[in-house]
């Protein structure tokens, strides 16, 4: 299989079996939006908590679905997704997006999370590319000024994860219960670079058309396209070389060329040395987007060999069959060998980005290779959707969810929706 029936193969399993599994199983007729849990059994759980992620990676994935394939069902769950996002997690007194609602839309926890305000960043951007629509730009300009004011360290660099609801000091700022407890993380700086450089690239893409005055007024609408004002273009472009170089010289680490996970607000290692496959072989190729997109050939020429360099040193997490183990702990020898969906989806993405730009056969050979255990391992091709994960002796994860706070169609629809667009 070469990359004709790759392509072939990625855009019938993201047509027919993972968008249609949130369109006919997470849409909430009664309540709004979208259910919050699927367990791993396949059975609803309608009162669960609406996470902010799978809400806004909900968002992203139908918008992206939409732009490229152009479906009105795409459409009409990108715009499902969209409308509930400003109705309800968007918080009208003090910005910003709450972490979570309950199942009636009500804000359960209120904290200000800047990884969930990336990703509401992330899909608002992917909307607006899709379907040019004021109100979700301007919503998007204004959670990138929230992370910029209140995220942004001034004195030792990066952004910090979480505040309260009124931007104030939060005593646990980590993303999930498996989360070490510190100030910065590679994980939020990987998802704020993410929208910052789709951002950026709506923006560029707006400024192209040409076609009338943007109006930063939120619910206005105008007829014909929009042009942003320049400087709020310079702004953002600033933010994404500072964010580039921050993992170049804060998150990179230089010995093992593996990016190091948790760190004190002076940019000390915390947590151990810890190594994360899944997002070293992630970054490798958002950063080179990033770079890409920022359309600098200075900066190009300098990330370039640290794309290769990261995508390389992810293969130690790589197995015969061509998945990819999630981490490990080289303080304490644990070797955490679940083969996680998002993992695998991640790791396709990133060694087709090494044979797209590099010229690199052996590269295509592993994405293939993993692609193929994708099909055979984590499709649940009778109920639809990806498992959670196979366990190392190839038992299935059925504890962990079909679908919930942090089992959204992101990874997963975003592999298939790079392939078709590359390939």
């Amino acid at each position: 299989m070469r990359t004709k029936d790759l392509k072939t193969q990625v855009q019938d399993v993201l047509e027919n079996n993972i968008l249609p599994f949130w369109i006919n199983r997470m849409t909430d007729p009664d309540n709004g939006g979208f259910y919050g849990r699927i367990d791993g059994h396949d059975v609803l759980h309608p009162e669960a908590d609406k996470g902010a992620i799978l809400n806004a990676r909900i968002l992203w994935s139908f918008s992206a679905a939409y732009r490229v394939l152009g479906k009105p069902e795409y459409l009409e769950t990108a715009r499902r997704a969209k409308d509930y996002i400003l109705d309800h997690f968007i918080d009208p007194e003090y910005g910003g997006v709450f972490w979570s609602l309950d199942y009636k839309g009500r804000p359960s926890d209120t904290k200000k999370q800047f990884y969930a305000i990336g990703f509401v960043i992330y899909g608002l951007s992917e909307y607006v590319r899709a379907t040019g629509d004021l109100e979700a730009l301007d919503q998007a300009i204004a959670l990138y000024e929230c992370i910029e004011q209140h995220a942004l360290d001034h004195e030792h660099d990066g952004y910090i994860e979480a505040c309260t609801r009124e931007w104030g000091e939060i005593a646990d700022m980590r993303l999930s219960e498996l989360d070490a407890n510190y100030p910065k993380s590679q994980n939020t700086h990987l998802h704020i670079i993410e929208p910052y450089t789709n951002l950026y690239r709506c923006l560029k893409e707006l400024q192209a058309a040409q076609s009338c005055s943007y109006v930063p007024a939120l619910g206005a609408v105008l007829p014909v396209g929009i042009t942003v004002p320049p400087e709020t273009i310079a702004r953002i472009e600033r933010s994404l070389r500072h964010l580039i170089r921050i993992f170049t010289d804060h998150i990179l680490n230089p010995q093992t060329h593996h990016l190091d996970l948790f760190f004190e607000m002076d940019w000390t290692r915390g947590a151990g040395h810890l190594e994360s496959y899944g997002h070293d072989i992630e970054c490798s190729w958002l950063m080179h987007e990033a770079a890409l997109v920022l359309g600098d050939k200075d900066v190009l020429r300098q990330v370039e060999p640290i794309v290769r360099m990261v995508a390389q040193a992810s293969e130690k997490g790589l197995r015969p069959d061509g998945s990819m183990i999630h981490e490990a702990n080289l303080d304490t020898g644990h070797v955490d060998d679940d083969l996680h969906w998002w993992v695998q989806a991640e790791n396709v993405v990133g060694w087709i980005n090494i044979y797209q730009h590099f010229g690199d056969n052996d590269a295509l050979d592993k994405a293939i290779q993993c692609w193929e255990y994708i099909k055979k391992q984590l499709v649940d091709w009778e109920h639809g959707e990806w498992h959670w994960s196979r366990h190392p002796d190839g038992t299935l994860n059925l504890t962990d969810d079909k679908a919930g706070f942090w089992k959204c169609p992101y990874h997963n629809s975003r592999m298939c929706l790079e392939l078709i667009e590359r390939l």
